[in-house]
């Protein structure tokens, strides 16, 4: 038996989540990206202490969770979150909390 077959989805979606947020480089992106409504990562990669390469791999994993979302604005990319993947996650980990 496979773990997709153990799990309900909405177990896989809260995994996804934490998995995402696992990292405090990511933890700090969303907290910025939750005070302002947007950030290019030209901003951010200035802000923080890590290679550019490294940066894009943290937002890449934000985006594969479906936490943040991108907007290329040539020659920049603008990140903001997915504010209906952000709300699920906070019920889903408010739920999951509650046990």
């Amino acid at each position: 038996m496979s773990i997709e077959l153990a799990t309900t989805d909405e177990q896989q979606r809260v995994a996804r989540y934490a998995k995402a947020m696992g990292h405090p480089i990511r933890m700090y992106v969303l907290e910025l990206l939750s005070k302002q409504s947007c950030c290019y990562s030209g901003d951010l990669s200035e802000d923080l202490p890590i290679a550019k390469s490294t940066l894009s791999q943290h937002l890449k994993e934000l985006r594969d969770a479906g936490l943040i979302q991108g907007e290329i604005e040539s020659p920049r990319i603008k990140y903001c979150l997915n504010q209906e993947n952000w709300k699920e996650a906070q019920v889903l980990f408010k739920k999951f909390l509650k046990l």
